[in-house]
């Protein structure tokens, strides 16, 4: 009899712990289902809306052409800095080069029919030196502003040394050269040196000055009769 008891509450105690195991499974598999639960809600909470995501990909768009924009400014900046580069980097050594051809061409200028003729290859060689020089300052882009006797000034290109009256001539027009200019590119790497006409209407008054020095004799003679 004893040893059925002994059985019996050995049986008792196995079922008391499986259902004791059995209760804690069912409530961690509870405690796992309402966590699980919680972060679904949670999840559900943060979960942008649609106009939130128009929203976010019309700012991601803008920040993405805005970014395009920049770098085709960049691209095209670049690439007129090397153009300018290209054009404009030997302005310093093409000014300095100036001086070397206005004292060829002076030199030139001064060669009389004696000299030529006497020194003909001399001279044929400075006239090459100075077709040189041009040939080359046009390979550079540098050219030559030659202006002309009546032609109009202007400030842009050229540099007025002296103003004189001029007889026949109006105002503002070249009366003589003295310098050629140049230009490199489209700057202007010196201007010509000219001289300019400073009265247009000089030959009207000095006639008006005779018609009224000569009409006043008479009338000095007709006062004299009349005495």
């Amino acid at each position: 009899m004893q040893e059925q008891k002994i059985d019996n509450s050995e049986k008792e105690n196995k079922e008391e712990q499986f259902l004791n195991s059995k209760e804690v499974g069912e409530i961690e598999e509870a405690s796992e289902t309402l966590e699980v639960s919680e972060s679904e809600g949670t999840a559900s909470l943060n979960e942008p809306t649609y106009d939130e995501i128009l929203e976010e990909r019309d700012n991601l768009k803008d920040r993405l052409m805005r970014s395009l924009a920049d770098l085709e400014n960049l691209r095209k900046r670049a690439d007129r800095d090397r153009r300018d580069a290209e054009v404009y980097g030997g302005t310093k050594l093409a000014r300095d080069l100036l001086s070397v051809f206005d004292n060829l061409s002076r030199a030139l200028d001064n060669i009389d029919d004696e000299l030529r003729s006497k020194s003909s290859a001399l001279v044929e060689g400075l006239e090459l030196t100075q077709r040189e020089i041009l040939s080359v300052f046009s390979n550079h882009k540098i050219d030559q502003i030659k202006p002309s006797e009546g032609e109009r000034f202007d400030p842009k290109f050229h540099q007025a040394m002296f103003e004189a009256p001029m007889p026949g001539m109006e105002k503002g027009t070249i009366i003589q050269v003295m310098t050629n200019g140049f230009k490199i590119g489209d700057r202007l790497l010196r201007a010509s040196q000219v001289g300019v006409s400073s009265s247009s209407n000089l030959s009207e008054n000095i006639s008006n000055n005779d018609t009224n020095s000569s009409g006043s004799k008479p009338a000095d003679s007709q006062g004299e009769d009349k005495s």
